[in-house]
């Protein structure tokens, strides 16, 4: 059963009550259209619990704006969530159209720093965010007394001669929840393999992150990216109020997963009562990234669960830690965000 407004509901005791699901939570399939998001279909998803986020359909079935009870979870970029057709992939061109969001995808044959790798100039996170999704289904489906809403669809990277790569995802919230899965299926469907690089851009921002706001895990080994990063690491888990010419930190966490293989790591904030935790799968995901940045409008912390680092697939090749996947393979990803009240 659903828990709404304070009581469990049955499907026939809520259906009883309202004239459309919509009245409580649904899914809505819209289209923006004015400046560089013109023209950008989108899902809105309400599940009746408080919790409001919008799925981008030709960005990558990325996460964008989302709330809970009114407050914002999700950090928001100036630049917007740019239609794919002002997508700059050179160099930090990525960065033009990084809208933020509750999360943006990363990869999927190279993410991280710009770089050159085997004679192949290489930007920043890549072309992931900015492919346009197909076979769309937006959604509820009923099992007994419980409804799932889903927006699901799949992304093709591919170029003659070169990768061909599928990536199928869904994403599930239930009505009377605060959880949203996201469910992805990668298919190489070329005559060779391709270099695999995956990562969810999870960024937080205000009032959700704040001063008061604090990061929690169990003990575990957590590591600076480099010089920048290197003063920080004893207060990886706290943070400041929005600060000048911050250079921002980066720290990846070898996070330990529980009985059932899941990695877990939460933001909480007391004084507004709530909480939003990252979840993962160990196995397929084993790193952790997280981006502090404390800077005047680009306040945000970023979670990011991946399979590698965020130094360039260069440098990841060059450690021989660079994943591929191999023809007619299948990898299967899952994260989950979800947020609590505290």
């Amino acid at each position: 059963m659903a828990r709404l407004f304070g009581r469990e509901r049955t499907r026939a005791d809520l259906l009883a009550r309202v004239g459309d699901l919509s009245q409580v939570g649904g899914v809505k399939l819209c289209q923006w259209d004015d400046g560089v998001e013109r023209g950008m279909r989108v899902v809105e998803v309400r599940t009746g619990s408080g919790l409001e986020f919008t799925v981008l359909l030709d960005r990558g079935l990325d996460l964008g704006p989302a709330s809970y009870r009114g407050i914002p979870l999700a950090w928001l970029s100036p630049a917007g969530f740019g239609h794919p057709a002002f997508y700059e992939p050179e160099g930090i061109g990525w960065l033009r159209t990084f809208g933020g969001g509750l999360m943006t995808g990363c990869g999927l044959t190279y993410l991280g720093a710009p770089c050159e790798d085997e004679g192949e100039a290489l930007g920043v996170h890549g072309r992931l965010s900015h492919l346009p999704a197909r076979h769309v289904q937006a959604d509820e489906e009923w099992t007994r007394d419980a409804c799932a809403f889903r927006v699901a669809g799949d992304l093709r990277q591919a170029r003659i001669l070169g990768e061909n790569l599928r990536l199928t995802r869904r994403i599930t919230a239930w009505l009377g929840e605060s959880r949203i899965a996201i469910d992805d299926t990668v298919d190489n469907l070329a005559e060779a393999r391709s270099p695999l690089m995956i990562l969810y851009h999870i960024n937080l921002g205000f009032p959700l992150l704040d001063e008061d706001a604090t990061l929690v895990a169990s003990p575990h080994p957590v590591k600076p990216r480099d010089a920048d990063a290197e003063p920080g690491i004893a207060d990886w888990m706290h943070f400041q109020n929005p600060t000048p010419t911050y250079r921002e930190q980066v720290f990846n966490h070898d996070l330990a997963p529980d009985a059932e293989g899941w990695a877990a790591i939460k933001l909480v904030n007391p004084r507004l009562g709530i909480s939003v935790s990252v979840r993962h799968r160990k196995d397929t995901l084993p790193n952790l990234v997280q981006w502090k940045m404390m800077g005047q409008g680009a306040y945000v912390l970023g979670l990011e669960p991946s399979n590698c680092d965020t130094l360039g697939r260069a440098n990841e090749r060059a450690r021989g830690t660079l994943q591929f996947i191999e023809p007619g393979e299948r990898r299967e990803f899952r994260v989950e965000i979800q947020v609590e009240e505290v």
